[in-house]
């Protein structure tokens, strides 16, 4: 059966990233796509674990030599998934796990339509300027900058396969488990384990 991909999309202070640890805690055939990103790492963020960060010049240079899946520029830093990811997966008989925005989710998901697309929400407005401050890693005009980006992005969620309220954190990952197990078995249906049942019927079907 092939890998499935699994495109996972919210506004900043979402709680994204929280859920995305958990399921790929939880579900162990899962690889992860770590993003190239030309922003500076935040706190403890390390490259090859949170994001790879490099330079402008080296993103550019990688996206002229059509190295991305998908790509693009939020709040004046660049984003983009490496082609590698998905090969890698497909090797290792692996689902794909992305975690990009509603932007990047466009380009992938014309260039592999059957993947799935899962858009995350916070409960209200009020919660995610919540955890954006809460968080406690952005200047008072960035938070604005992204309350603003959030209402831009929420406006796509009908473009998704899956809407995600995040309100609970244990809900909302068990929620996600139940959707990536629900695609494999639909994926299941045209698995070749699947011909030999049919055809022992014969002339029956």
């Amino acid at each position: 059966m092939a890998s499935a991909v699994f495109i996972i999309s919210a506004p900043s202070g979402s709680g994204k990233s929280t859920l995305v640890r958990k399921v790929l805690e939880l579900d162990k055939g899962l690889n992860f796509s770590i993003s190239y990103t030309t922003r500076p790492p935040r706190g403890q963020e390390t490259t090859g674990q949170n994001y790879n960060f490099i330079s402008r010049e080296e993103f550019m240079r990688r996206l002229d030599s059509d190295e991305f899946l998908e790509w693009a520029e939020v709040f004046g830093n660049f984003y983009g998934t490496h082609c590698s990811v998905w090969d890698r997966a497909r090797k290792e008989g692996k689902d794909l796990l992305l975690d990009i925005d509603v932007q990047g989710a466009q380009q992938l998901k014309e260039r592999i339509p059957d993947a799935v697309t899962i858009f995350v929400l916070a409960p209200s407005q009020e919660v995610l300027e919540q955890r954006l401050r809460a968080r406690s890693e952005d200047a008072e005009p960035v938070i604005r900058k992204r309350l603003a980006g959030a209402a831009k992005e929420i406006r796509n969620y009908h473009y998704y396969d899956y809407v995600v309220v995040n309100d609970r954190v244990d809900d909302a990952v068990e929620t996600l488990l139940a959707v990536i197990r629900a695609e494999r078995v639909r994926r299941q249906r045209m698995d070749e384990r699947i011909r030999p049942i049919l055809s022992s019927f014969g002339e029956q079907l």
